[in-house]
């Protein structure tokens, strides 16, 4: 019986569903035979197919518009130098990111009165408008007119191509809706005035306000407003050189229309249409061009870090927005830059013209050549010209504005298409200039850090980029021995041991056979001499002879370690024949000056991002409780000393030391008078074709170097000495004007010794004077080298003559002072005077 009812109750509920489900379908069949039913299923069928299509044809790839919420415009690179002052800056788009609210009201209505009108009661599309450009699309046959709100420029500007196609205005128009759910009507139109492109290579409204008036935003006239408001439409059809009347007109058109929306007055607006346009011409950079080589080595630095555009990342050096420290200290790289070109063009005085700096095309378009090339220079009121036509002995010649002038006498080498300089000479007439053939590099360094205060890789950066004070390598001569004798120092010798400057051969191989040294000029050798007067004097036969003691693997591997280069352990590298630049030999002397330890050259003190946060910074050394809130009452906290000990402080104090001695008494005694503590060295290299000098004071070491880009002869009497110190100490002059005479100081242990100059033996009797040729100098010896005291008979029977005289002469005094009672007698010696006399105190 329950089998049954179950059963019953199955068999009723399936024909429950069967008699419902087909009561559904009869249903439909029925709507189905009527036609509006049909064209209802059909109409949503398309619906539904078109919403699918325009998906996949519009909308299926488009970019997420909530991104715009963290946008971040393309920003140029700041460049401020060591006091935070900004000196240039590396931009491709000329822009100023700048707040909404820090727009004024009037420029803001004066873009909706160009651009969007109902930009604020619109949700992305302006209906009305579109079909008043469909109309007069279809009536007129001109230009077909555009629809485009705000918000679908910036779809297009920041989220799309610009290809002119329908299928972008229609993704545009999505896009257009989507930024408005996404992003305030503020919101957009910060986006806009800081985005959209309005000429002279200006992006965005303030950038623009610099480029075309020189002020900034807040500071524009109504007029000048208005004419940036026509600007979006087409830059190029309003620029002021070409169409002021047009430009004008739109101009007067915009304050029309803030008129008619009342966002002006009558008054305002006849005042404004009376103005003249008053754009200023196109101007370079805003900041003064300062420390081209500097600024160039700079770029590029930050191109290997951060790379080059936004495809390399958010830090990009020309859309990164980067707020960059540099150790650029601007008054000593004109300094420097000045004295470069000083010895430059004495160095070629005299020598007659050395040829053009480039050669370009002449015909129709020559002035836009020549400006093409970016030549240019800032060397006194030298100008950048090209040679049109020679006639007569004399040029026609032009300049990159297209104004033509002459000059009156030229050489027969001159050609048509030559770059030149030239200088003016009054009236039309112009003289020829002659850039020196002969360049050269100079670094300015703070040894006490390695910061770079100021580097000059040429005569111009404008005339050749290449920069010869990190890319040229050049054999330093006699720069490099200072590390030829520390190596010395270090393996046994002192200041005082004697070398001869006597003929050195060695047989250096079958194929290469016996090779002679020679000192400079030929020069005959003097014999037994002091390591010091080796130094002093610059001789080659010594130096040779101490490198060959030392062992040439040691001097190669203290090159190596001081960060001058890598050479082969082969007796020429000790006279300076391997290459090497001047900014790695200007900090290798920087190295020495603060007793050995590494440094690194840096011209990048740290990087900020747009934000201010720190990204990159050279000086990672920490330092405990520097941040501490309150003194613990120990000793002021200071960071630990950067760099390992890379030589003996010690032999870097001896080698200063001596150093000192070339400036006092030996090859660069052309700078004494600058009259403070100096260390150096001169140089030259074989031929000569490259001359030195690196030096310096505790506080600044400066090095420099003179030769031609493809070395040949400098001439015969092109010496370091010559050439190059007199460079340093024209810098010197006005860098080191006003800084404290500083002395070196020696490191713990150093032991400071009276010897006699010549021979290198301690002296006892006599004591070092102010004269820098004294018989007797202070000599500085490591702990156990100092000479000890002798018992040869000679240097006793020497000590008791000098000791008889003393005792002689004392009685005298003695005698003298008795024989005058008014005079008084004088404190008595003290065991000091006396411990010191007798050579005792070290």
């Amino acid at each position: 019986m329950v089998n049954d009812a179950s059963d019953t109750a199955g068999e009723s509920l399936a024909y429950k569903l069967e008699r419902s489900t087909g009561s559904f379908f009869e249903r439909i069949e029925n709507f189905w035979q009527k036609k509006w039913f049909r064209l209802l299923v059909a109409f949503l069928a398309l619906c539904v197919l078109g919403w699918l299509l325009i998906w996949l044809i519009f909308a299926r790839d488009l970019p997420d518009a909530t991104a715009l919420r963290t946008y971040e415009p393309p920003l140029p690179t700041m460049v401020r130098a060591y006091d935070g002052e900004p000196v240039h800056s590396y931009a491709r788009e000329r822009r100023v990111q700048l707040e909404f609210s820090e727009y004024p009201a009037l420029l803001v209505r004066a873009y909706l009165a160009a651009e969007d009108r109902t930009f604020f009661e619109h949700g992305g599309l302006d209906y009305p408008g579109i079909a008043t450009a469909i109309v007069s699309n279809i009536t007129n046959s001109g230009r077909p007119i555009g629809a485009s709100t705000i918000t679908q420029q910036v779809a297009k500007n920041l989220l799309l191509s610009g290809e002119i196609s329908y299928r972008r205005k229609v993704r545009e128009a999505i896009l257009a809706y989507r930024i408005e759910d996404a992003l305030t009507k503020e919101e957009i139109l910060e986006l806009y005035l800081n985005q959209i492109f309005l000429g002279r290579n200006a992006y965005g409204v303030q950038a623009a306000a610099q480029a075309y008036f020189g002020k900034d935003v807040d500071a524009l006239a109504l007029h000048e407003i208005a004419y940036l408001a026509i600007l979006p439409k087409g830059p190029s059809n309003y620029r002021p050189e070409a169409h002021e009347q047009r430009a004008i007109s739109r101009r007067n058109w915009v304050l029309g229309r803030m008129l008619d929306n009342g966002w002006i007055n009558d008054a305002q607006h006849q005042a404004a249409v009376a103005q003249p346009l008053g754009t200023i011409s196109r101007s370079g950079p805003r900041f003064e061009r300062v420390g081209g080589y500097f600024i160039e080595e700079v770029r590029r630095q930050l191109i290997e870090k951060f790379g080059d555009d936004e495809k390399a990342g958010p830090y990009s050096v020309y859309s990164g927005g980067l707020w960059v420290r540099t150790s650029l200290n601007p008054e000593l790289q004109e300094y420097a830059k000045d004295a470069l070109r000083g010895g430059l063009l004495r160095y070629s005085s005299g020598k007659g013209w050395s040829g053009p700096i480039n050669k370009i095309e002449i015909d129709e378009q020559w002035a836009q050549r020549l400006s093409s090339t970016f030549i240019g220079t800032d060397y006194a009121n030298w100008q950048i010209a090209v040679a049109i036509r020679t006639t007569g002995g004399g040029a026609e010649i032009g300049f990159s504005d297209g104004t033509t002038g002459r000059i009156n006498s030229v050489p027969s080498a001159l050609k048509a298409g030559d770059i030149i300089a030239v200088s003016p000479a009054g009236g039309s007439s112009y003289r020829l200039e002659n850039v020196p053939e002969v360049s050269g590099g100079m670094v300015v360094q703070n040894p006490r850090n390695g910061r770079i205060w100021a580097m000059q890789g040429g005569f111009d950066d404008r005339m050749s980029s290449f920069n010869r004070a990190t890319q040229a390598e050049r054999q330093p001569g006699s720069t490099i021995k200072p590390f030829v004798y520390a190596t010395a120092l270090d393996n046994g010798m002192t200041p005082a041991t004697l070398i001869a400057d006597s003929p050195f051969c060695v047989y250096q191989s079958a194929s290469l056979g016996r090779k002679c040294f020679q000192n400079f000029g030929n020069a005959r050798g003097a014999g037994e001499q002091t390591l010091r007067w080796g130094v002093e004097q610059s001789r080659n036969l010594m130096t040779v002879r101490a490198a060959n003691d030392a062992g040439m693997d040691n001097v190669v591997k203290t090159i190596k370690t001081m960060g001058i280069g890598e050479y082969q352990p082969y007796l020429a590298f000790a006279l300076g024949a391997g290459d090497t630049t001047v900014m790695k030999l200007t900090n290798a002397y920087s190295m020495l000056a603060n007793h050995g330890r590494e440094l690194n050259p840096t011209v990048i003190d740290f990087v900020q991002d747009r934000n201010g946060k720190v990204i990159f910074r050279a000086d990672q050394r920490v330092c405990d409780n520097c941040n501490q809130r309150d003194w613990d009452g120990q000793p002021m906290p200071r960071p630990r000393p950067a760099g390992k000990q890379l030589m003996d402080p010690i032999t870097a104090y001896q080698m200063i030391d001596i150093l000192q001695g070339v400036i006092t008494r030996g090859t660069a005694q052309n700078l004494k008078s600058l009259e403070r503590p100096l260390f150096g060295k001169t140089g030259t290299s074989s031929g000569p074709t490259n001359v030195w000098f690196v030096g310096g004071s505790p506080d600044m070491v400066a090095g420099v170097y003179l030769g031609f880009d493809q070395p040949r002869n400098m001439g015969g009497y092109a010496q370091g000495g010559t050439l190059a110190a007199p460079v340093f100490r024209r810098f010197a002059e006005r860098a080191m004007a006003g800084m404290p005479k500083t002395p070196f100081v020696a490191p713990n242990g150093v032991r400071m010794v009276r010897v006699d100059r010549k021979s290198g033996k301690r002296v006892y009797g006599g004591w070092p004077t102010e004269d820098p040729k004294s018989a007797v100098i202070w000599d500085v010896f490591k702990p156990e080298t100092e000479p000890r005291r002798s018992i040869r008979k000679d240097e006793l029977l020497a000590r008791l003559e000098a000791r008889k005289a003393e005792l002689i002469a004392e009685r005298a005094a003695a005698r003298a002072r008795a024989a005058d009672a008014n005079r008084n007698r004088g404190p008595a010696r003290n065991d000091d005077e006396f411990l010191q006399a007798e050579g005792g105190i070290y």
